[in-house]
């Protein structure tokens, strides 16, 4: 029950978001200073406290690596061979970038931090990187080469390596592998921070979302939720189990696959010649169905 009023007080943060923006309350640059908030200071602060006292060894074994890449791939390799039949190039390349590409910095980490311990948080945190890397190769290489759109791999990866949150977690693991203690009032003052966490990034998702109908094709978009919340975690699941890792692995690694499609694989979409419309409705419904599906996961390995 617990877990269930949790979640449906993301969803009431997420409609307020959305209310707020259409009431003209959270308007453009309002939005945006309210990202920065959550982009430099909540969620760094998040990844820093999750992992300042874990060293490297700890965090990243072997075996997560691999199962990163086996579900990662796997899903992708899967929308790919599902979605090859749309017609439309612009269409075809957004549904094969949202079956795979998760919001693992604005809804992922901070439910996972706010729901489970920190031994769990800590793995979420080491997951938000390694994959946060590999999606956004992958969703350029395949929007670029597709849509035939002018941008580098390399451009986007150089903008990646600027990210706060990518340098929170090197940081943290930093830190945590040279064993320097950090002051108590510190630490406090940035697990209060961190804790802003999710309230932030909600209310920006929210402000986010839009519903984008034109020519909807619900079929792509049903493949596209049914991959992205059923499978990746499903996947994610099988695949840690046989690899026998710890139960606090196994959580973070199912429950941060399972969150729903990353906003930011609209403006890709936008950028990169894909279809904009059809990415907006694909964002709105996976998150907005990810509240039922993210319950029955973490009910499921919590």
């Amino acid at each position: 029950m617990e877990v269930l009023v949790r979640l449906l007080g993301l969803l009431v943060l997420l409609l307020a978001g959305t209310g707020l923006r259409a009431s003209g309350v959270l308007n453009a640059s309002r939005t945006d200073r309210l990202n920065a908030l959550a982009y430099y200071v909540a969620l760094p602060a998040l990844v820093f406290v999750s992992t300042y006292t874990r060293s490297l060894v700890e965090l990243l074994s072997g075996a997560l690596f691999v199962g990163l890449l086996a579900v990662f791939f796997a899903t992708a390799g899967l929308a790919w061979v599902i979605h090859r039949g749309r017609e439309a190039n612009e269409r075809w390349s957004v549904a094969v970038i949202q079956s795979y590409h998760s919001n693992l910095g604005y809804l992922g980490l901070p439910l996972v931090a706010a729901t489970f311990g920190g031994d769990v948080t800590a793995i979420a945190s080491v997951v938000l990187g390694v994959v946060s890397l590999m999606q956004i190769m992958l969703t350029v290489v395949i929007l670029s080469t597709v849509n035939g759109a002018s941008t580098t791999v390399g451009r986007e990866l150089s903008r990646l390596l600027k990210n706060p949150v990518l340098a929170a977690l090197v940081a943290g693991i930093a830190v945590g592998t040279a064993g320097v203690p950090i002051p108590a009032p510190a630490a406090t003052g940035l697990e209060y921070l961190g804790s802003l966490a999710l309230p932030i990034a909600l209310l920006c998702v929210g402000a986010s979302l839009r519903v984008e109908l034109g020519d909807a094709d619900f079929v792509a978009t049903a493949a596209i939720v049914a991959l992205k919340l059923g499978c990746m975690p499903a996947l994610a699941w099988v695949v840690f189990t046989g690899l026998a890792v710890e139960p606090a692995t196994l959580t973070a690694t199912v429950v941060m696959f399972g969150t729903p499609t990353a906003v930011s694989t609209y403006v890709f979409a936008s950028e990169l010649g894909g279809d904009e419309q059809f990415a907006s409705l694909n964002v709105f419904l996976t998150t907005l169905l990810s509240i039922g599906t993210l319950f029955i996961l973490i009910e499921a390995v919590g």
